[in-house]
């Protein structure tokens, strides 16, 4: 599948005389959508191979992975478990189902959960939590956190064409790096990778260098996080409705709409000279917003406009 790199018009950008565009990896999916697909991709082969019946993996409440890999094996003949973090939403499954549009998707696509607690989900890389996890569920191909490893990279290599060559700049949000990383490794060398943390904190480049990306082409943004992950104010809900206005895409709370403030931030401050092509990657995770708007609701705050 390719997606479609669209070109944003905006007043700002004619006066800065920058060009941006996004590359729209949202529409790959209805449920495996943007970078969940390309990490997907080869772990799904990789599993049938080895002819595992179920896919496990890990997640939060609210995780666009874990429902993407429900989909996943839904749409490709495995059984699903989800590990999730917070034993308390197990003690009443019903209820946590109803208040969670996430797991409720994940739950009709077939998906069996695991709720543990915080301190035993930081085991979720540990040897001896995974062996336990492979007596409770045998023949599962275990998937970590947010999908990385090193056939997600490869994926995520994909979403890059020959076609996005003629950009000086790509831009990404950051998870656990391995869209980034795969970004990194299929950019060219004159190309320069922006990297915009989901999460606030020093460790994002120790992050991506662990992962061993093949250029050295990239820099971390660190300012537009918002407070965190899952963090949010009326200020990025009010750009992400604008945004939805002025150009009909639609941009998530977590990622894509801190990257697109960012780099719309980044413009106004004349960051990048004047004819630079910047191609942002819209990484999908729409499926929050109907669990964020409920979060907001509660909170009597501006709902996404969906």
């Amino acid at each position: 599948m390719i997606s479609k790199n669209i070109q944003i018009n905006l007043p700002l950008l004619q006066e800065k005389e920058v060009e941006l565009y996004v590359k729209r990896e949202d529409l790959l999916h209805p449920f495996i959508s943007g970078n969940k697909f390309r990490k997907l991709k080869y772990n799904l082969q990789e599993a049938k191979k080895q002819n595992k019946e179920c896919l496990l993996t890990f997640g939060g409440a609210y995780s666009n992975h874990i429902l993407a890999t429900a989909a996943a094996g839904k749409e490709y003949g495995f059984k699903t478990v989800g590990v999730i973090r917070g034993e308390e939403l197990g003690i009443e499954v019903e209820k946590t189902l109803n208040q969670n549009p996430t797991l409720k998707q994940a739950h009709q696509f077939g998906m069996e959960f695991l709720f543990v607690s915080r301190t035993e989900y930081q085991q979720k890389n540990e040897t001896d939590f995974l062996t336990s996890l492979l007596i409770k569920y045998p023949n599962s191909y275990i998937v970590p956190e947010g999908g990385t490893n090193v056939l997600a990279i490869k994926g995520c290599e994909e979403i890059l064409s020959e076609n996005d060559k003629e950009f000086s700049y790509v831009a990404c949000a950051m998870g656990t790096g391995g869209t980034v990383t795969g970004i990194i490794n299929s950019s060219t060398a004159e190309q320069h990778i922006l990297v915009f943390p989901s999460l606030k904190g020093n460790w994002m480049v120790d992050e991506i260098n662990s992962l061993k990306p093949n250029k050295q082409n990239w820099e971390v943004i660190p300012d537009f996080h918002f407070g965190g992950y899952g963090k949010v104010s009326d200020e990025i809900i009010t750009f992400i409705n604008q945004f939805k206005n002025q150009t009909n895409i639609l941009l998530d709370p977590i990622y894509t709409g801190k990257m697109l403030f960012g780099i719309l931030e980044l413009i106004k401050n004349n960051h990048f000279k004047k004819g630079s092509k910047i191609l942002a990657i819209h990484t999908g995770g729409l499926q929050g917003i109907a669990g964020m708007n409920l979060l907001l609701k509660q909170k009597n705050k501006t709902i996404i406009n969906e």
